[in-house]
């Protein structure tokens, strides 16, 4: 039996990617902190719904895919559900309208990028921070 585990079982530490290092943001008064620093490092806030199936699997696909490294991107994690509020304020402050799941990249207190759903991709974010 376990020469099956090991021949089929993809969870092998060779193949199992560092988890990302997110910064939970669950409380409000940090979005200013956080605009502030986007002066001196991009910041990137994903938004998640922890019911929503799309949104899991999107967090899923960008997680697996995410290779910036953390002296250029700082990556903050939004519970949609549990910090609703803080949502509403990102939508206020940098007028780039609600979406779940979404991931929004800003530089130097504006959106310089942002997309969501299946659109999300590491590659656009990569080539939005070469340019900025």
């Amino acid at each position: 039996m376990s020469l099956f585990k090991n021949i089929f079982n993809s969870n092998t530490s060779t193949n199992k990617k560092p988890q990302l290092n997110w910064i939970p943001l669950n409380e409000i008064n940090v979005l200013s902190e956080l605009k502030a620093a986007s002066n001196k490092k991009p910041i990137l806030i994903f938004k998640h719904s922890t019911r929503c199936g799309i949104s899991s699997m999107a967090l899923k696909n960008f997680e697996r895919s995410f290779d910036i490294a953390e002296e250029e991107l700082t990556i903050y994690f939004l519970d949609l559900l549990r910090f609703r509020e803080i949502s509403n304020t990102i939508v206020a402050e940098f007028n780039v309208q609600h979406q779940s799941p979404q991931a929004i990249v800003i530089y130097k207190e504006k959106v310089i990028y942002h997309d969501s759903h299946y659109g999300i991709s590491v590659e656009e974010i990569k080539n939005v921070l070469k340019t900025k």
